[in-house]
């Protein structure tokens, strides 16, 4: 096929394309076949390194019709892949304290702080009562969300750690947890000594230990 006509044929096909916003890129590549990819607002051609021009315009002229065909459906999932997707609203979620279902309904990080304030105001109270009990006093006492424990002891700071989520259950929970993390600074370990001394403290300890057993930190 003649330069001219080549070129032609090439410029035919860019124009129908570009009418229907698309916009033709060729580009050779170490391929052995023409190959064609359609994507929104482009008609994207790999050739291989050694094609001739009349051969390129001859095979995009070919498929000009099955791009204008093609193009609205590719748009379509492209529009639908970009539309952002309503989150499923949480506002609704009950929230319970000490294990009470309130008339308040939160979402996630909202109950997140309103557990947080609650567990603040009764800490002072709770540590007060239990540390003469155990016989032990923490230096620092903190919240953060815990999702695998319920809380922690830094043996060394004499710093305790409860989970936010904690409020979600029936106080006495929050009690066991703050004499079981007192405990362990007279033994860092789960020993049988480690539990005779959560026992002497709180008697009933199990029936609150086998309410938060299994439980995640997490919200339901």
């Amino acid at each position: 096929m003649p330069q001219q006509s080549t070129s032609l044929l090439l410029d035919m096909a860019r124009q129908q394309l570009v009418q229907a916003g698309i916009v033709l890129h060729v580009t050779k590549k170490r391929v052995k076949n023409i190959n064609f990819r359609l994507k929104p607002y482009a008609l994207m051609v790999s050739v291989p390194m050694s094609i001739s021009p009349s051969q390129i315009a001859q095979a995009v002229d070919k498929r000009v019709s099955w791009a204008l065909d093609n193009h609205p459906q590719v748009l379509a999932r492209y529009h639908h892949k970009q539309t952002p997707k309503p989150k499923a609203s949480t506002s609704d979620s009950p929230v319970l304290l000490w294990g009470i279902e309130q008339s308040l309904r939160l979402n996630h990080d909202e109950k997140i702080a309103y557990y947080r304030q609650q567990l603040t105001e009764v800490n002072p109270a709770l540590f007060a009562k239990w540390q003469p009990i155990v016989g032990a006093t923490a230096n620092d006492v903190r919240l953060k969300k815990m999702h695998t424990r319920w809380g922690s002891c830094n043996t060394r700071a004499r710093r305790i750690w409860l989970s936010v989520y904690l409020p979600a259950y029936p106080i006495e929970c929050t009690e066991y947890v703050i004499v079981h993390e007192l405990c362990h600074l007279h033994h860092a370990n789960h020993s049988k000594a480690f539990w005779q001394t959560v026992a002497a403290a709180m008697p009933d300890y199990q029936q609150w230990h086998d309410m938060l057993a299994g439980k995640s930190g997490q919200l339901d």
